[in-house]
Formats: structure tokens, sequence, C-alpha cells
């Protein structure tokens, strides 16, 4: 793992991962907070003297598109070099994509009931993970939190408020960070 100047790293032409916005503010956010974790993939192009990337695509994306990132690190990003002809380039950019997999839905309605029971209020819970306000609500009835306040008269009023201002919140949030 190295660290090089990011006018020194060019994306590929081939790679076919799409990052929807909100999972891009959760990149930008989860690199603000915890630095680079995972290095950009790359091959070094003799011809051109310039790093193209494999998989990493989005990392190098946020540094190039947030001022903050870049100077966080002096406009150095982290990258690993291996030695690929182009179709085996192709299959491995594949290959990082598909093993990132998806959260599970179980999976994640446990780290959301613990983080809930630990005390974490849910504007925080959908800032952290990246997470709409429907969503939470569908994590904590799969978890079984809902049926804590079986007991509890439903009040319509008190649920939508709270729903418009996780979403309120959280919307704001992701706006003055992009």
């Amino acid at each position: 793992m190295k660290w090089v100047k990011i006018d020194k790293v060019l994306a590929n032409d081939y790679n076919p991962n799409l990052v929807a916005k909100n999972e891009m503010g959760l990149l930008y956010h989860s690199i603000k907070n915890d630095g680079y974790t995972q290095p950009v993939v790359t091959i070094y192009d003799k011809k051109l003297k310039k790093y193209i990337i494999v998989d990493g695509f989005h990392r190098h994306l946020v540094m190039k598109t947030f001022k903050d990132i870049y100077d966080s690190t002096g406009g150095m990003l982290p990258i690993v070099v291996i030695k690929k002809d182009i179709k085996d380039r192709m299959a491995s950019t594949i290959r990082h994509n598909r093993a990132r997999g998806k959260h599970a839905l179980a999976g994640m309605g446990d780290i959301v009931f613990k983080l809930l029971d630990s005390g974490w209020d849910d504007v925080r819970i959908c800032k952290e993970l990246g997470l709409e306000a429907e969503e939470l609500i569908r994590l904590k009835h799969v978890t079984g939190f809902s049926k804590l306040f079986a007991d509890v008269e439903y009040q319509k009023s008190w649920t939508t408020k709270n729903q418009i201002k996780i979403a309120k919140e959280y919307e704001n949030d992701r706006k003055s960070k992009i």
C-alpha cells in the first residue's frame, strides 16, 4: 500500500458499478469520520505514467469531489498496485464489486436494535448508517423493537411528527454534505 497524488490516478473505462446518491453520501461520511480504511486497487500504466483504477472509483471520486477530504490527506490517495492485463482487470473489478455483497436484513436489524438499546436516537442512527426514516421503521419492526410499544396506545400524530423530524434532519444533514 502506498499514498500517491490523486492526479496520478485515473478511472477505468469499463466499471459497471453505480452508487446511489444516498450511498455516496454515506461513503463521504465514512471517509470523513474514519479516513480511508481501504486503499484503491490500481494497475500502473507505463505509457500514461498513471495508475488506473481496478476497484475504488467511488473512494477516488469522494476525494476529487470534496475539498475537506482532499485537504485531510494533502491530496494523497491510498492505493495498492496489482499486475493484470485488461481482461483480468475487468474480471477483478467485477469480483471486487460482487464480493462486497449486501447487508442481510436480520443482521442490520440486530445492529439497529443494539444501537437503540444503547441510547442512540433515530436521527443519529439514520445519519450514521445512511438509513432513510422508512428503512429504520421497517428494521425496528423486524427486530421486534416495535413490540416493546405493543401496549402503548397508537398515536398517529406522534408517529408522523417523529418520522417528519427524522426525515427533515437527515435530509438537511445530507444536503449540507453534498
